[in-house]
Parts: structure tokens; sequence; C-alpha cells
């Protein structure tokens, strides 16, 4: 049981919502946690404010204040409203564009907060129905919003929702006005929602948007005659009962493949998942039907898109024929080499280019920028960091593309979001560019390690649950902090950089150097003299802690790949007995 301080504390707030404005279908399920003998669900129900994470507002739905509902994105929303029109005071009319995916109350969370938006003379674009998050990016540029916001919980379980704000340059919020907007939601009582909306504010978008963006998809494209010769390429794809269903086969077929086959299954559109057990492209389980089909038909490439369609995963034949998964940082090093050969092959690298990865990305994303002098930024885990980096050199330089481990690319800036409608119709056609190579997409993948080096990555996510693995997590952090690793797996740790105080340190020296990182955040990397790199870091939008393992190894020939990979996954085995996870 939980202390009595922090029960008292809870009940306090429960009570202020049944003594407050809130509907009896709420006011009963609180009743019920407060009556229950077990008060373990009304603690997490209240022990806290949701709030902005690196992913937005995101928890399970339910009653209370730590759970996603109508009066939190309600809060949510008019906190937002109350600063739109404080910072754009200046526009006769602000607007803002609504999206949302397939889960559970998302379509009613968006209308509310349509509702919400119009209510306070905002004008607002909602569409039909759901759509890919991506496409909310691109809408709120297209139309020249001031803001948006997208109902999903991404790849999480079918117990979250979510809420994603972006600005108006399309890109998740940060700061400061991600702060600045917390600060008002937090102002905000459940008397100030303005719920009734104004209908004649709020226009509904659909058809009109997706042939704009589709037709902006296709300006990426880098190898058209391989399209047009391997038009047939056996394509096996799964929405996984999401919203790429609304657009990746479309547009897929629009750039010319014509044999795309669907998981038929999967496409029911559902917040149930009721097929998967998670929702997730990273999740090996999650492709296994796909897989399954593409054994039947002996497909070319195997292609997934999470619940909201940013988040890409693939599915190969491995050189014995045997269906493999590939990771988010091999996906990635296949954009980053496909882009600028193809860009350099047609003349289209002047010298000016860029590219951006996460500081968790595999490091040979670097190496191949480097040799091919295209200037490479780091930035933090998210998709809002590379943004900002693309925001801040708009105009100076000319981004191609950037990416992140969790299985996210952005290969255009039209979209200021990871974008599975366009790496899917980048990785058909990557695919059909290698088969005119002669070779296959795995093939393509042991080319670039053999040009540039091999390296094999791992995640970790450890899952702590609730108020008491929250303070675990943060105990976890503290330790690594105080007690820095010497070694990890025998090798001498000779770099530590810690994004929490903007610090490198040369361990051998001890000499200290600062960063310079746009925030601070809760980050500890180690890079040790054989060229090991781990990353430990807190989850901004879910219970974990996460480990980001990379090491390296040369790679002579094709032949010794499995023997090269297999001495990777011994030594990752010893990295983690290193960490004790």
């Amino acid at each position: 049981m939980e202390n009595k301080e922090l029960l008292q504390q809870v009940m306090s707030k429960a009570q202020a919502w049944l003594d407050g404005n809130y509907n009896e279908e709420t006011k009963a399920e609180i009743r019920r946690m407060m009556d229950a003998a077990d008060k373990t669900e009304l603690i997490e129900s209240f022990y806290k404010d949701l709030e902005f994470g690196t992913g937005g507002l995101r928890g399970i739905m339910g009653s209370g204040s730590n759970r996603m509902n109508i009066y939190t994105v309600g809060a949510a929303t008019q906190g937002l409203s109350n600063y739109l029109k404080r910072e754009f005071a200046n526009l006769p009319q602000i607007s803002v564009a609504i999206g949302h995916d397939c889960r559970n109350n998302s379509r009613l969370f968006a209308e509310i907060s349509a509702d919400i938006f119009s209510a306070n003379g905002i004008k607002v674009y909602l569409f039909e129905s759901l759509r890919p998050t991506p496409e909310l990016s691109f809408t709120i540029r297209h139309l020249g919003c001031q803001s948006g916001i997208i109902l999903t919980a991404s790849h999480n379980p079918k117990e979250y929702n979510g809420y994603k704000a972006y600005w108006n340059d399309g890109a998740q919020i940060i700061a400061p006005h991600d702060v600045n907007i917390i600060s008002e939601v937090e102002r905000v009582t459940v008397d100030d929602i303005k719920f009734n909306g104004n209908k004649a504010l709020i226009q509904i978008i659909g058809e009109d948007i997706d042939k704009i963006y589709l037709d902006k998809v296709k300006t990426i494209l880098l190898s058209p005659e391989s399209i047009k010769r391997h038009n047939d390429l056996k394509i096996v794809y799964t929405p996984i009962h999401g919203t790429g269903i609304k657009l990746i086969p479309r547009c897929l077929q629009e750039i010319g493949f014509t044999n795309v086959s669907l998981v038929e299954e999967q496409t029911v559109i559902s917040g149930n998942f009721p097929t998967v057990a998670s929702p997730n492209p990273e999740e090996p389980a999650a492709l296994d039907m796909a897989i399954q089909k593409a054994k039947a038909i002996d497909a070319d490439i195997v292609m997934a898109s999470d619940p909201d369609a940013d988040r890409m995963g693939i599915a190969v034949k491995n050189d014995k024929g045997e269906w493999m998964l590939v990771n988010g940082n091999q996906t990635d090093l296949m954009f980053t080499y496909y882009i600028i050969r193809r860009r350099k092959e047609l003349g289209l690298l002047k010298g000016n280019e860029f590219m951006v990865k996460t500081i968790v990305t595999s490091e040979l994303v670097k190496t191949i920028c480097d040799k091919n002098n295209v200037e490479l930024f780091d930035c933090y885990t998210g998709f809002k960091w590379i943004a900002a980096v693309v925001r801040d050199m708009e105009g100076k330089k000319q981004y191609i593309g950037g990416g992140e481990e969790s299985y996210g690319y952005m290969p255009a800036e039209f979209v200021r979001d990871k974008d599975a409608v366009a790496c899917c119709a980048l990785m058909a056609e990557m695919t059909a560019w290698a088969k005119d190579h002669g070779k296959t997409i795995f093939e393509m993948l042991q080319d670039i390690y053999l040009e540039y080096g091999y390296s094999k990555e791992k995640g970790i996510s450890v899952v702590r649950l609730g108020k008491t693995g929250a303070e675990e997590i943060v105990a976890m952090m503290k330790n690594f902090r105080q007690n820095p690793p010497k070694e990890i797996a025998g090798s001498a740790v000779k770099v530590i950089k810690d994004y929490q105080s903007q610090e490198m340190i040369d361990v051998a020296t001890g000499k200290v150097t600062k960063m310079n990182f746009p925030a601070l955040s809760n980050v500890l990397q180690y890079f040790t003299e054989d060229g090991t790199k781990v990353s430990v870091r807190p989850s901004g939008t879910e219970p974990k802690i996460k480990f980001y393992i990379e090491v390296q190894a040369p790679l002579a020939n094709r032949a010794d790949y499995n023997a090269v990979e297999a001495k990777a996954n011994t030594k990752i085995e010893a990295v983690r007995a290193s960490l004790g996870v």
C-alpha cells in the first residue's frame, strides 16, 4: 500500500473531480475506484497529471488526471488554444489542423478538440476520418496553420491513446512553446474548457489533401526507371489495423507498383488490434502474418506501418532465403546510402546537402556521410529535434534525409516528422533499384557493411510500471551517473557524454568539454576503446528505461558476414552482462 500522505492527496484530488463539472460516467468510474479495497488503480489514475513529453500527451485511457479522457484532452486543447491566441494575436484568423488514428476514442477526442478550438474562435481543418500522422504534419504546412494536433498513441498497446501537438512548421512542439503550453494547460480548470463548438469554424478535409500529399511524396523518388522495369515487384504490406491502409497501398500503386499483396486480416481498422499482442513493427510478432504471406507468394519484400503510419518496419530474405527482420538502424543506413549514392549518380549532390540522425542511432550513418562529404547533424531522440535542425538550416543548406533507430525516417522536409507513407514508397523503389543491379535488399545491406564497416545494434527496454516504477528508473539513472562503468565487456570506457550536464568527459585525461545541444536531456553515453557505444535514457512517453548498444567489427568479404554477425551478437550479450540488463 502507498503511504498515507500520497493516498490522502489522491483521494482529495479524486473528490475534486466528484465535486466538479464532470459527467456522470466519469464520476461513476471514480467512485468505483475510491470504493475499491485496493487503491492502486485510483493512485495510478490521480497521482500526477499527464504532461507533454518527447511525444506529447500520452497515457492509458480512463478517468482521472493521469489518464487520457475528454477532460485531460480538453484541458490540453483549451491550454493550447489560449497559447495560440496569445502568440498569434495579430492574425485575423488562427487555424489548426486535426487528425487521428484508428485507436478507440481517437475520433471522439478529435471531434471534442475541434469543438474546443472552434469555441475559442480558432478555424479548424478536421480530417473526415483516420489519416497518417505525416499527412497531418504536411497539412499544417500546406494550409498555413499555426498549429495542429493528432490523436494517436503511435505503437503503444491498445489501452493507450495520445495527443501530439505541432507548431506552424509542421514539427512537434519544442521549447519554449512546449513548456509555455504546459503552463497554460496547468492553469485550466474543467470550468474553463469551452466544449460547445462553433460548427461554422470547422471545415472537414480529406481527399483534397490526400491527393496533394501523395503527389508531393512522388517527388522524393530517385529511380523511376527501376520502378518501370520492376513494376511487378512482389510486395507484401500490412497496416497492422491502422491508418496506413488509407494511403500506403494507393501510394505504391500510383508510383507504379502493380503487385502489392495486403495482409487482409490486418487491413481491418481496429483500435483493439485483434491479430497482434502489440501493434509495433519493432516487435517481430507484429510481422508474423505478413511474413507467412510473403513465404506463400515468394515476395521480394515485406513492409509494415504502425497504427498512425509514421513508423515503417520491413522484412527481407537473407542469403539462405530465410526471412529476417531489418532493424531501424539498418533501415536508416540503407536510406542514407541509397539517397546519397543516387543523388551522386544523378548529379544532384551540389555540396550543400545535409542529413540528420539522433544521438542513439548507428555511428555508421556518420561514416557514410563523412566519406561522401555530406554534413551530418546529431540531435536528441525524437523527430521534433530532427525537424528543429531542418528549421535552423532552412535557406542555408539542403536537407536530404534523416532518421532514428526506432523505425522512423523523414525523407523530405515537406513533412516534419517520420513518414511511413514516403518510406514505403522509397523502400519499394530501392528494392526495385537493387534488383536492377542484380541484388536483393539484403545484399545491398551487405554492400554497405563491406564498403563502410560493420556494426550491430540492439535496443533493450526495461519496463517499470506505475509510480514505484518511475522512482526505480530515476534511481537507475542516478546510479549510472554517479558510478559510471570503467569498462564494458572488457573494453575500457574512453569517453562519457552526459547530456544532462552537457559535458563530454575524456576518461583517460579527465578533460571535460562542454557540448552544445539546444536543451538538457537525461541521456548518458559511453564510448569504449573497441568502438562500442552504449546509450542510456528514460523514455519520455512510456514507463521504460532504454539501453542502446552498438558494437563494431571489420567485414572483409561477403562470405564472412554470418560469422562476423555471430561474433557481434556474442559481444552484445557481453555488453548486456556488463550493464546488468
